[in-house]
């Protein structure tokens, strides 16, 4: 690889920590990334969950991942951890970091969603969605500043569109994904000192296959009332992961330099209405 090559890109030469690696959004962000000169450390659980009723990655898939990313001649370390696991993932940051030389933007990515009523919604559930989608995005926060706070950097949560617009049928997911924000909002006053960026990014539906299939029933048959919640303002069903990406990428770059507590919308305009 040249020097001029290594400067290509407006991200050339960051370092930059994805969770939810291993499909999805998340390859979707570090391919993005790469292409645009990244160096990345990428985690993944690679393993089921309980009451998440959709197959989650497996470890071919966060290696699909890596080999994606070194078509683009960047480094890809990858790691497989569960967010949840706070000890764990931190001392996976750690020794990723240590490879790369340094941390530049963290995207926290990895989430997942349960879809039930209400009164159908079980403690369980709330638990499970709850520490992967608040408590895991707040570990890999955690994980990652002590490598950002001397030289500052980017943090880019992923949320959803659900948060603000509180969409129905998947309270948990809703609730986190809001919760998200409030954490988001609060690093962001708590670390501009340091020249920490911190923002949220809202999807809509994307085509990941992270929606269970229950969600589809509960739409049709139980409350076919509320579907009406999910349709987007302009004429498209779903966004791609790519639209996701291309806002992940700019929160990353230095064209986002002073922008931090934004709450980035890239929802074909569901939350309009």
């Amino acid at each position: 690889m040249t020097e001029n090559t290594q400067r290509i890109g407006r991200v050339a030469g960051k370092r930059v920590l994805i969770t939810g690696a291993a499909r999805g959004m998340g390859r979707s962000h570090a391919v993005r990334l790469a292409e645009e000169g990244a160096d990345l450390i990428l985690i993944d659980v690679c393993g089921p969950l309980p009451e998440i009723e959709y197959p989650l990655s497996t470890p071919a898939d966060l290696a699909e991942t890596a080999r994606l990313v070194d078509k683009h001649n960047r480094r890809a370390i990858t790691k497989t951890v569960d967010i949840r696991d706070a000890a764990a993932l931190a001392a996976a940051v750690a020794d990723g970091v240590a490879q790369l030389g340094g941390l530049d933007a963290v995207v926290a990515n990895a989430g997942v969603l349960t879809a039930g009523t209400w009164d159908t919604t079980t403690p369980e559930q709330w638990r499970t969605v709850v520490d992967v989608n608040l408590i895991g995005t707040w570990n890999t926060c955690a994980a990652a500043l002590p490598h950002l706070i001397e030289r500052g950097g980017s943090i880019v949560n992923i949320s959803s569109a659900a948060a603000l617009k509180g969409t129905p049928l998947h309270i948990p997911y809703t609730a986190s994904k809001l919760g998200v924000v409030g954490m988001s909002k609060a690093l962001a006053n708590e670390l501009a000192a340091q020249s920490v960026r911190v923002n949220t990014v809202h999807p809509t539906g994307v085509p990941t296959g992270m929606i269970p299939e229950s969600l589809f029933k509960l739409l049709t048959e139980a409350r076919p009332d509320l579907a009406p919640l999910f349709g987007n303002a302009l004429p498209v069903p779903m966004v791609e992961a790519l639209d996701i990406s291309n806002a992940v990428l700019y929160l990353v770059s230095d064209e986002a330099r002073y922008v931090t507590g934004m709450e980035f919308k890239v929802d074909a305009g569901v939350t309009l209405k």
